[in-house]
């Protein structure tokens, strides 16, 4: 789980401009906006500022004034899941939107502009995973990585993985990871050699009610100690701290029941 922005910059700040098709911002869209920016204002550290207007109330939500991510409301005439959603870059949103839907992907919100937010979509791929594009205009995105609180991998958990990472590695340019891992169900998708996602296929292990979907992973320094930060703070665990090969890494939900992972990454 290694980061894949290009050219990094001292002090975990991101450079300015997402080469196509990594992850370049994430967002949350709830109910309760001002719940909501108490849970990760306490669990994170962010604090928030306001974001563009044309995604009704948004704000973005900072760290040391530099932003990591957006949290929306969602509209209440609509039933669709609280989620976190991956953002890929693109250099013509319009274009990758079109390739999207000729790869059997659809594109449910958008192309839009969003200020200085760039061009935005919301898709979600052949099996009914929901991810973004954003095409950058004065904000480019994510602007700090690597340190606690900030967006640190992206895992899409789907019935099969090989045919869904052709979806992604069509429409993003991505390519597979060479070598066999140790998960045959398991690939990690790439650019210019370098990670930025992965692609879990489970098969029928799949829970039926929520189908396949993106899990963002957030840094942070310690996870046991972030776990206990979420129990306090009315989240759930969903799966305990246990030790992996990239870190130390824990499952857990928002009180919204927005589903994120937390991951200590090896000293």
């Amino acid at each position: 789980m290694t980061d894949a922005r290009g050219n990094a910059r001292p002090n975990g700040e991101a450079p300015a401009r997402h080469t196509p098709g990594t992850p370049c911002w994430v967002s949350l869209m709830v109910h309760g906006l001002e719940a909501t920016e108490e849970f990760y204002g306490a669990l994170f550290g962010w604090e928030f500022s306001p974001g563009p207007r044309q995604l009704g109330p948004y704000v973005r939500a900072l760290l040391d004034g530099r932003e990591v991510a957006g949290i929306g409301v969602l509209p209440p005439d609509r039933e669709l899941p609280v989620a976190w959603t991956p953002y890929f870059a693109s250099d013509d949103v319009d274009l990758t939107a079109d390739v999207v839907r000729s790869c059997g992907g659809t594109i449910g919100v958008g192309p839009l502009d969003a200020a200085d937010s760039g061009r935005l979509a919301i898709g979600s791929d052949p099996c009914g995973a929901v991810f973004g594009v954003r095409q950058a205009a004065a904000n480019p995105g994510t602007a700090v990585t690597g340190v606690p609180g900030t967006p640190a991998w992206h895992e899409l958990t789907t019935f099969e993985s090989a045919r869904t990472a052709k979806f992604y590695e069509t429409v993003f340019g991505h390519d597979e990871e060479p070598g066999i891992s140790a998960d045959p169900g398991h690939i990690t998708l790439c650019l210019d050699g370098r990670p930025v996602a992965g692609v879990h296929g489970v098969g029928d292990a799949l829970p039926r009610h929520r189908g396949p979907h993106w899990t963002t992973y957030f840094t942070v320094a310690d996870a046991d100690d972030a776990v206990g930060r979420v129990l306090r703070l009315g989240g759930r665990v969903l799966e305990p701290p246990r030790d992996g090969v990239h870190g130390r890494v824990a499952a857990v939900a928002d009180p919204e029941g927005a589903r994120f992972a937390l991951l200590r990454s090896p000293r």
